[in-house]
């Protein structure tokens, strides 16, 4: 048993009107609204291939399909088998067709370059279209891989929607990514061509692209036939002849290229998870149950239609600018915004109030990190006061897991509903959200609130046995996994099977720990691999996380479990305070230990806490707890190619110094 867990749900867990920010009636559900949610979502679970081929009637097919669910080929299931469709035609072609062509289809705003861009539907189908004509004039075709290495600019989606439309497969590698991981990934994915950028731009520099680029090819065993380049203003590089090709003279030369139908389970990209060491991990994903899983749930969860204007603050080189910057909000017909900035910085924390009042956004999802960053910079909110948000009605979290302080502070300021939702880059949209779309449910802090329609969670022992409500096990999905779910791993059928359902016979394993209350809300509380045991106690960091964030002075935190001697492993604490605090540190660290012994207890053994200034990230914001707790234990650990900042390490290795870790342990 988890006995943080458990504490961690007497603390957070609650449904009490006093804890809901006053949201007015249009929030609050209805009984019909409840009885379509538990409709919806018993169906989808007792009844998968009716309810998902009700959705699947909103995606324009050129084939439709007569078979929902094969599960012989594969234990998750593959959806909508004998169906052909293309997934840039229902971004983007079928919306003209209905005559909403001259609507917004993409906002693109840089406050890094102090560009602002808007394109049609219909200029934006143009556009991808003379970009997959001159793709398919170099030669790439149905089934060709297409290495995508870009800044937030609109040609990264340009050249994501060509290859869908000629049936390539695209692989996006975050933009700046070390020249050593992109060639991993190219040996790996063997590309045809790869579009690239001759520089992205951060808040006060210029990083060249093509460098990396060039220093990659030049490592990887595979060489690409051609790169094409978009040559940015504020640097150009010099191209190499023969090899690489200008993006303008490539789309003024081209033949615009019609859609080519595909077969549902025919792939549609290739998105390798951050973080990964050794041989990459190329998640796969389909065109048919990703187009009908994604279309679905901009309704349904997001609670947006055709013509609502919808932010994800993210990275196009992330799954959650795959599904949410790019695809989802294009196949429901809405606007997106591609956001080339940060959270502050660019130029103030009140960057985001600033897009969400000039582009009159509906739904807004971003990280829990870029608001314990806003939050820092300007903890009473008072950039919010600046602008016009009249049109913003639902804020969503995702990405790591969303603390209790974080929500509540935000729930607070905007007086709007905070949706923490819990997904993957395997799965591709929401195991477990608050589906808005069919009337909210109460807000617990801490709790993605209840499974998604088509996934059935269970939490599990480590014999696969369903533990009770309130105790922390492994969450599992029940199979087949609903549609938009990963296909496979790139050329990699045995590890993908090994890696997700093995463990769990008949479960898809998400390798996150946590456990549901008894009206079924999901708590995910980390990792399964952040699970530290402190002498023979199976205590979760994540439930003394959210312990620490509570306290007044901090921003956010990491927990990490270190090796000892006596114990085993025991917690540690890292810190980041609010801006404007001045207390004395020792008296806020004391006061942090105090807080877990007094709500989880001395069992937690919660002893040792430094501040820090920052906490090391990923790019997409997840914080490298692995990373650190190899610094800690003092052993090698190599810098993980995803990392934002990697100065930030050796400021972290001083404060585990400080606190008798790393090499001053004795």
């Amino acid at each position: 048993m988890f006995i943080a867990a458990l504490v961690r749900a007497e603390i957070f867990e609650s449904s009490n009107p006093a804890t809901q920010p006053n949201l007015g009636k249009r929030y609050q559900m209805r009984k019909d609204e409840l009885s379509e949610f538990e409709n919806a979502y018993t169906e989808s679970i007792k009844e998968p291939e009716k309810f998902w081929f009700t959705a699947a009637q909103e995606i324009d097919w050129f084939k439709t399909p007569t078979k929902t669910l094969d599960i012989s080929a594969a234990p998750h299931g593959h959806w909508f088998v004998d169906g052909e469709l293309n997934t840039c035609f229902n971004a983007l072609d079928r919306h003209i067709n209905a005559g909403r062509g001259e609507n917004a289809a993409l906002i693109y705003d840089s406050p890094v370059t102090s560009t602002l861009k808007t394109f049609s539907f219909r200029e934006l189908r143009d556009q991808v279209a003379l970009c997959a004509g001159g793709l398919t004039e170099l030669g790439v075709g149905r089934g060709d891989r297409v290495i995508i290495y870009m800044p937030m600019i609109p040609e990264t989606i340009i050249a994501m929607l060509a290859c869908a439309r000629i049936g390539a497969i695209h692989g996006v590698v975050f933009g700046g990514f070390a020249s050593a991981e992109l060639a991993v990934r190219i040996d790996d994915a063997r590309p045809k061509a790869i579009v690239s950028a001759s520089c992205g731009i951060e808040v006060n520099k210029v990083i060249p692209y093509m460098p990396l680029l060039n220093d990659a090819i030049e490592i990887a065993n595979h060489k690409p036939s051609n790169v094409i380049v978009v040559q940015r203003s504020e640097l150009e590089s010099t191209l190499k002849e023969g090899r690489d090709l200008d993006w303008n003279d490539v789309l003024d030369n081209a033949t615009p290229a019609e859609c080519v139908p595909l077969k549902s389970t025919d792939p549609l990209y290739i998105l390798y998870t951050s973080g990964t060491t050794g041989l990459p991990k190329g998640v796969v994903r389909d065109n048919g149950g990703h187009a009908v899983a994604l279309n679905y749930s901009m309704k349904a969860i997001y609670n947006v239609e055709a013509g609502d204007v919808y932010w994800a603050a993210s990275d196009v080189g992330w799954v959650v600018g795959h599904s949410y910057i790019v695809y989802g909000p294009l196949l429901r017909g809405c606007t997106t915004v591609l956001y080339e900035g940060k959270p502050v910085g660019t130029p103030d924390a009140g960057a985001f109030w600033r897009v969400i009042s000039d582009h009159k956004v509906k739904s807004f999802f971003t990280a829990p990190t870029a608001f314990r960053a806003i939050k820092k910079e300007d903890p009473d909110a008072s950039f919010i006061k600046k602008y016009d948000l009249s049109h913003f009605e639902l804020l969503f979290l995702a990405g790591e897991r969303t603390d209790p302080d974080t929500l509540e502070w935000a729930q607070e300021k905007l007086q709007r509903p905070v949706i923490d939702h819990w997904w993957q880059t395997e799965t591709g949209w929401s195991i477990a959200a608050n589906c808005a779309g069919y009337g909210l449910h109460p807000i617990k802090p801490g709790s993605p609130t209840l499974p998604a329609p088509g996934w059935q969670i269970d939490v599990l022992d480590e014999r696969s046995k369903p533990l009770p409500n309130g105790e922390v096990g492994a969450l599992c999905g029940k199979l087949p996994m609903p549609p938009g779910s990963m296909l496979t791993l790139w050329e990699a059928p045995e590890r993908f099977i090994e890696s997700y359902f093995a463990e769990f016979p008949g479960y898809y394993k998400t390798a996150d720990a946590g456990y549901l209350d008894d009206e079924g809300y999901v708590f995910v509380m980390s990792r399964t691999d952040d699970i530290i045991n402190v002498a023979g106690h199976r205590l979760s960091t994540g439930g003394m996380e959210e312990v620490l964030s509570s306290h007044s002075d901090v921003a956010e935190c990491a927990v990490i479990g270190v090796s000892d001697p006596l114990k085993g492993q025991v917690p540690v604490g890292l810190l980041v305070l609010k801006l404007g605090v001045e207390r004395k540190h020792s008296e806020i660290v004391d006061e942090c230990i105090q807080l877990v012994r007094e709500k989880i207890g001395p069992v937690a053994s919660f002893k040792k806490a430094a501040i820090v200034s920052s906490l090391p990230k990923t790019r997409s914001g997840k914080i490298l707890r692995g990373t650190m707790q190899k610094i800690a234990d003092n052993e090698d650990y190599k810098i993980p190619a995803t990392i934002e900042d990697a100065s930030v390490l050796g400021k972290i290795d001083l404060a585990f110094q400080g606190v008798g870790l790393s090499n001053s342990r004795g």
